[in-house]
Parts: structure tokens; C-alpha cells; sequence
């Protein structure tokens, strides 16, 4: 399966643009990362550190704070795991690729969509974050590599590459392929989509976006855009898709369906990832699946708490390095 992917370079001094081939990439390492441990003579071992972001709410949906890390307990395949890290405060960096839908599809104001982005950059990003910034249509256009610079981030929002088609699975295939080649150590890894949930192209699958999301570690945040909500030519399964993604990764979806409603969604993706925790365990050596992927389950030791409480974070992870064909 062949994808394009072209990297608009847009520093200040403009240089040529560059063509990245996501095919050279395919074989990166995925999110945990390698720690090496103390070895004997003769004796090589190495875990793996698996970071799990969680959100824990209330029945009203607000954030829960105070929690410790004596109140979570964490499961790879049914198999109980020892909590190596933990950070109740979200201080952990953040690394974004938003990825915004520039096809003919979608119904909403550019200058509305590129001030609520904005808006949302110079919220969020911290000095130890980094964003990346693309565009989708026919093809998937890096405009912006991962920075925190945010003029050259504004300056990125004002160069929007238009397109007939929709390769919204390419976009998110590509986003999670672009954070396993440039890593950003330690770093929560976040996509934030806005489109209408429709994947026009021939290229490009539902089951291999997910799976490369899934080997990135990577949250999917949906910003659906819905112009018209009783509209016939409405694509239900494309959103639907995009909330079993968003659920499966620890991500969230919000609807748009009004121009108004872009930049309140963009605060709600912001102050959900303001208010998260990080519990962190060492991957087992082998895992149950043969195709590499692990399952996680996390929860809240106190039975009184588990019942008043949601917990919302990525249920599986790839234990290998290698794709499925």
C-alpha cells in the first residue's frame, strides 16, 4: 500500500519543499520505550516502559483530581502489573499532530477554523511540548514539523492545500507514523482530527489506521463536523468509526455542528489533556497474541470509587516492532 505524504516546509525563510515517503518509516519503533537494565555477564534483558495516559470523571463528567498512585491498579492481559510511574498533574509532555480536513467536504469557515486553532496552540502548547501541523484532502500535506514555535504554527494555518477527496485514514496513519519518527521522549502522544468522518480514497484502511495509532500510542481526539444533522447524504458510519477509534485510543470526539462550536471543542480537547494522568508499567517479555498486540486494563482499587467513577484511557498496545502485512 503506497501513501504520499508532502512536507511544506514553512520556516520563516522558505525554503523548497521536501517529500517525506512514509514507507521508509513503516518499521520505527513503536511508543514504549526501552530501558535497559543492569546486566550480568552473559545476561542481556531489556523491558519496556508503557505509558498509559488516563482521565478519571465523575458522574457529572468533571475531571476528578487527587488521586494517588495507590488508588489505580493496571492489567496487561488479565495479569496484574506493578505501577512504575505515575503523574497525577499531566506534567508530562505533550507531542500533537492536528490535522485538519481541507477537502471540498467540509462545510465550515477557514478563517473561523484557523482562529480557533490558534487559539488552542497558544492554550496548550508549553515549552516542552511539540506540534505538528497537517492537512488532508487528496493527499496528506505536513505544513508544519513538530515545533512549538507558534508563529511558524499560525503561519502554517494560513497555507491550506484544497483538495476534491477525503484521505482521512492516510491523514491519521500518517500522523501516528510521523511521532514514532520523530520522538519526543516521555511525551503523551496526541491526534487531533477535524473532519467530517469521511474517507473518499481508495488508499488507506480503517484497520490500519487504527493499528498504527495503536503502535504509536497515540489518543485520537475527533472534532466531528456535522453542517447539517438531519442531512441524507450525512456519512453516520464514517462518525462512527471515529468514536470507536477515539474509544479504543483514550481519545474523546465532540460534534461540531455549528461554526460557534469549534473553538469550545477545542477547549474541551485542551482541558482534557490538562487533567490527565500518566501510570506507567514494564511490558511483560511476551505477550499472549501473536500478532504483538497487548491488551490493558486499568482501574480503581476501592470498589466505592470504581463505582462512582469513569476511568477513560487506550485499552491495547503492540508489544513488536514489526506491521502486519
Amino acid at each position: 500500500m503506497r501513501f504520499v505524504l508532502t512536507a511544506l516546509m514553512v520556516a520563516m525563510a522558505g525554503g523548497p519543499y521536501a517529500a517525506i515517503q512514509p514507507q521508509a518509516l513503516a518499521q520505527q519503533a513503536p511508543a514504549p520505550i526501552e530501558r535497559q537494565l543492569p546486566q550480568m555477564p552473559g545476561l542481556r534483558v531489556e523491558s519496556r516502559l508503557v505509558p498509559v495516559a488516563v482521565n478519571v470523571v465523575d458522574e457529572h463528567g468533571s475531571p476528578v483530581a487527587g488521586l494517588t498512585q495507590e488508588d489505580f491498579e493496571v492489567f496487561e492481559d488479565n495479569k496484574a502489573q506493578k505501577i512504575a510511574v505515575f503523574d497525577k498533574e499531566a506534567t508530562t509532555p505533550l507531542q500533537i499532530v492536528l490535522a485538519l480536513d481541507s477537502s471540498e467536504s467540509v462545510a465550515i469557515d477557514d478563517h473561523l477554523e484557523h482562529e480557533a486553532a490558534k487559539t488552542f496552540v497558544k492554550t496548550l502548547l508549553r515549552a516542552q511540548d511539540r506540534l505538528d501541523l497537517m492537512y488532508f484532502s487528496d493527499n496528506v500535506d505536513e505544513v508544519v514539523g513538530f515545533t512549538n514555535d507558534v508563529k511558524r504554527i499560525e503561519s502554517g494555518l494560513g497555507n491550506v492545500p484544497h483538495g476534491d477527496a477525503t484521505a482521512l485514514y492516510d491523514a491519521i496513519y500518517l500522523a501516528s507514523q510521523r511521532m514514532v519518527a520523530v520522538p519526543l521522549a516521555g511525551a503523551r502522544r496526541v491526534v487531533v482530527v477535524i473532519t467530517d468522518g469521511e474517507n473518499t480514497t481508495h488508499h488507506g484502511s480503517y484497520d490500519a489506521a487504527l493499528e498504527q495509532a495503536e503502535r504509536a500510542g497515540a489518543m485520537i481526539y475527533s472534532l466531528i463536523i456535522v453542517p447539517v444533522e438531519a442531512d441524507a447524504g450525512r456519512n453516520t458510519g464514517g462518525e462512527h468509526a471515529l468514536i470507536q477509534m477515539a474509544n479504543d485510543t483514550g481519545g474523546k470526539y465532540y460534534y461540531v455542528s455549528k461554526k460557534q462550536d469549534l473553538a469550545p471543542a477545542f477547549a474541551h480537547v485542551s482541558d482534557d489533556l490538562r487533567t490527565q494522568y500518566t501510570v506507567g508499567y514494564y511490558a511483560p517479555q511476551r505477550g499472549v497474541d501473536p500478532s504483538g498486540l497487548r491488551h490493558i486494563r486499568l482501574q480503581l482499587k476501592d470498589p466505592e470509587k470504581r463505582s462512582k467513577y469513569d476511568l477513560r484511557y487506550r485499552t491495547a498496545y503492540y508489544g513488536n516492532n514489526v506491521p502486519r502485512p
